[in-house]
Parts: structure tokens; C-alpha cells; sequence
């Protein structure tokens, strides 16, 4: 409606405005038409003037139309056409000698129309003499009388076509898009696998539909994923709760046979897989809602890395082997990026058989980490998957094992928000995962 009232609307100023501009522009051409003749008329009079013929009586063609009249120079009507006779001096203008003017003149004593006047001088000797030829502007003002009603009745017609072709053009334009204002009213949380109908026509409305069902792609598997997100984390956080509970349960109901000491590092075996557990889940919406790591600072990753591997080393569980790590630098969050290191190393000790193998290279553009065990390996369909919050290949080895299945998909993050990449190498035996970082343009070659 809006469209249409302000299409009108300008539709209608320009139509007004041309209309104003045809009117003046016929009665100007048809007034300069008549001028025209009676300046000829006037031009033949001051001819045989100034030959010193003087008519003794004026023709005219349409005698309640036109007029002449012949003034000498002290005002004194000389000859006047059969219609005028006998009455006074019809102009008071004069033009110069010798030359042309010519005026409107209304209320003269012959026809109700103004008249269009011409007035030339003629020299006779010493004598000027003014020929004035008149005729009425009543074609003209009929003329543009008719074009005026013309436009006046054909103007609105014109317009209501222009509003009519508005409404059903801009109505159809906009169909598609009532259709997909009123499909998203109707798209709750619970059905966000609905889209919007899509036209077929890639025009800007088409290219809305496809944003938005593009759009609803993402908040359904952002849905579905939060979804299996907080299902995975209820179901990691009952297993040490039930454990526990089992433990308190059995060692009430039998406290003649209690091992109180065992009771006490299974609880605390438990209590401290949660710990890392809720660690994690902090760590992930930490990542989820800051995208960029928090500090921008050189750091040297050969020393964080070396740092994480004399940790390893010290609990001595496997073999660390860090004899290829060079020095390095890049741009980022030290705690950050630590913890993505140490998320590997603890992924590689539960796996490894026994030897861990960490470096570190630099290639004048990237910084690469590589760390590998000598495990199992993953197989191959896995290798795409184990990225994923609570993935595990092998879910029972690692719950055995303490960890969380949101070590990998922590430093994965780490690791991009810090513009980098984390993959997992192919290999047929054990795993190595590989981090690419950009190197600090300052590191010396």
C-alpha cells in the first residue's frame, strides 16, 4: 500500500506538472500563431501606408473577431475597420519607429474575449503614423479549454491504470515474501527443520529465501548439536555420580565389609574425572562465546611445548621423546594454546603403547606441532569424527582411561581461534595429530 500510495502520489505530481507545462506551452504556440498573422496583416497595412496610399475603407475577414486602426501621431483615429468605426482610440501603446509591439489588451468595446494587438509605425514624410491590428483570443482560449478538459477527464484514468498495475505488480513481487514472513511466524524451537518456500527466480526475494533457509539450516544444527551436547554431558556426568553412589550405597548397607580406604580413592578417582569433566565444559563455552583468544602476545612455542612435555615426562607413565623441537614463534593466548598442547599429550599417554613423540618446525610461514604415539592408531572412518565434543573411538578404553571425549574438540578450537588448523595425520599404526600455526612475521629465519 505504501508503494502504491507513494508511486501515485509522484505519478500524479509529474502528471500535474506536464499537464500545467502542455497548457502553457499550446496557448504560448497558438498566441504566437495568431501574433504571427496579424503582424503580417499590420506589415501589408504599413506598406501601402508608406507608399502614400491610404485605404479609404479597411476589409476585415471576421468582423467580431479582428479589428484595424490607423492613429496619427496626435492620437487621432485616421481609418478604423466597419466594425470599429467611430470609436476612439482602441491602444495607448506604441512601438518604436520603426518597429513592432504588441499586447493583450480586455475589455475592448467589440466581443467578450481578450484580443491580441499588434501596433507598427509607419513614416509618412514628417508623420508617424501607428497601425494597430487586433484579433481574439478566443480560439485560443477554446483550444486550451479543450486540451484542459481532456487532460482534467483523462488524467484521473491514467492514474487509476498506474495504481492498478502498482498494486498487482508490487503485490505479486511481494507474494513470495508474505509467504516466508508467515512460515517463520509459524517455525517454533521444536521445528526448526521447516524452510521457507523458495521461488524459483533468482532475483533478490529468491536470494532472501535461500539466506533464510540457509539461516535455519544453521540454528537447527546448532540446535540439534546444543541438544547432543547437554545429552552427552548428563550422561558423562551420571556415570562418576552413579559410581559414587553405588560405593557410598554398598559400604552403608555392609559396613562390616567396607573397604573404607578403596571407597575413598574410588570417590576421589571419580570426583576428579568430574573436575576435569566440568573443566572442559567450561573450557568449551569459554571457546564457543570468545572466538579470538583473549591475549595477542609473541609467544615461543618450542618452550610451551617443552614445558608440557616435562610434565608428561614427570608423571612417567610413557617415554616422551621431544629431541626434534625447534624454536618458533607465533601470535597468540600462552594458557590457551598450552592447554590445546596438553589436551594432545594426554590423548597420545591414554593411547600410546609406550612412547610419545612431540616436535616442533618452522617453515618461514607455518609453525608446525606434531605429536604422535605408537598406539593403536585410529581407524580410518574415525579419523573425521573424533574431532567432535564427546567422541571417542573407542568409548570404553577411554572412559577407562579418564578422559572426557572433549579434549580433542577443545584444542581444535584452541587451535583455529588462533587462525590455525588441528588434523589427525593418516598413518596405519599409532596417531599423529599435526597443528599448523601462523609463525610471528618478527621470527628470525
Amino acid at each position: 500500500m505504501r508503494i502504491t500510495f507513494g508511486t501515485a502520489l509522484v505519478f500524479a505530481c509529474a502528471l500535474l506538472g506536464g499537464a500545467l507545462f502542455l497548457v502553457d506551452r499550446q496557448e504560448a504556440a497558438l498566441t504566437a500563431d495568431i501574433q504571427t498573422t496579424i503582424q503580417l496583416r499590420g506589415a501589408d497595412l504599413v506598406a501601402a501606408l508608406e507608399s502614400g496610399s491610404l485605404p479609404s475603407s479597411i476589409a476585415i475577414p471576421f468582423e467580431n473577431e479582428s479589428f484595424v486602426q490607423i492613429v496619427d501621431s496626435s492620437g487621432a483615429v485616421v481609418r478604423s475597420s466597419p466594425n470599429i468605426e467611430g470609436e476612439g482610440r482602441l491602444a495607448s501603446f506604441e512601438a518604436e519607429s520603426p518597429g513592432t509591439a504588441a499586447r493583450t489588451l480586455d475589455h475592448l468595446p467589440i466581443g467578450d474575449f481578450p484580443f491580441r494587438v499588434v501596433a507598427e509605425t509607419a513614416d509618412r514624410g514628417s508623420e508617424t503614423i501607428t497601425v494597430y491590428v487586433g484579433t481574439s483570443l478566443k480560439p485560443v482560449d477554446d483550444a486550451v479549454h479543450d486540451l484542459t478538459v481532456a487532460l482534467a477527464l483523462g488524467s484521473p484514468v491514467l492514474l487509476g491504470i498506474v495504481i492498478a498495475l502498482t498494486w498487482t505488480a508490487v503485490g505479486r513481487a511481494l507474494r513470495p515474501v508474505d509467504k516466508i514472513r508467515a512460515e517463520v511466524a509459524n517455525i517454533s524451537e521444536r521445528e526448526l527443520h521447516r524452510r521457507v518456500p523458495q521461488p524459483p527466480e533468482h532475483d533478490e526475494i529468491g536470494q532472501l529465501a535461500a539466506t533464510m533457509n540457509a539461516m535455519l539450516a544453521r540454528l537447527e544444527d546448532s540446535a540439534t548439536r546444543q541438544r547432543r551436547f547437554l545429552a552427552d554431558a548428563a550422561h558423562e556426568m551420571r556415570s562418576p555420580l552413579a559410581g559414587i553412589r553405588a560405593q557410598l550405597e554398598v559400604d552403608l548397607a555392609h559396613p562390616d565389609r567396607a573397604d573404607l580406604q578403596g571407597t575413598e580413592q574410588e570417590v576421589l578417582a571419580e570426583t576428579l574425572r568430574m573436575q576435569r569433566l566440568v573443566d572442559d565444559l567450561l573450557a568449551i563455552a569459554s571457546n564457543d562465546e570468545h572466538a579470538m583468544p583473549a591475549r595477542h602476545d609473541v609467544l615461543d612455542v618450542d618452550d610451551l611445548v617443552l614445558v608440557e612435555a616435562r610434565r608428561l615426562r614427570t608423571r612417567g607413565k610413557v617415554t616422551v621423546d621431544a629431541r626434534t623441537v625447534a624454536a618458533a614463534q607465533t601470535i597468540g593466548d600462552a594458557q590457551a594454546l598450552g592447554r590445546a598442547v596438553r589436551n594432545l599429550l594426554d590423548n597420545a599417554e591414554r593411547h600410546a603403547a609406550k612412547t610419545v613423540t612431540i616436535s616442533v618446525s618452522d617453515d618461514n610461514t607455518i609453525v608446525r606441532v606434531l605429536v604422535s604415539d605408537d598406539g593403536p592408531g585410529v581407524p580410518a572412518g574415525e579419523r573425521d569424527r573424533i574431532f567432535e565434543r564427546f567422541a571417542r573411538a573407542d568409548p570404553s578404553r577411554s572412559r577407562a582411561h579418564g578422559g572426557t571425549g572433549l579434549g580433542l574438540a577443545i584444542a581444535r578450537d584452541v587451535v583455529a581461534a588462533h587462525g590455525g588448523t588441528l588434523t589427525l595425520q593418516a598413518s596405519d599404526t599409532g596417531a599423529t595429530f599435526v597443528i599448523r600455526l601462523p609463525r610471528h612475521p618478527a621470527t628470525p629465519s
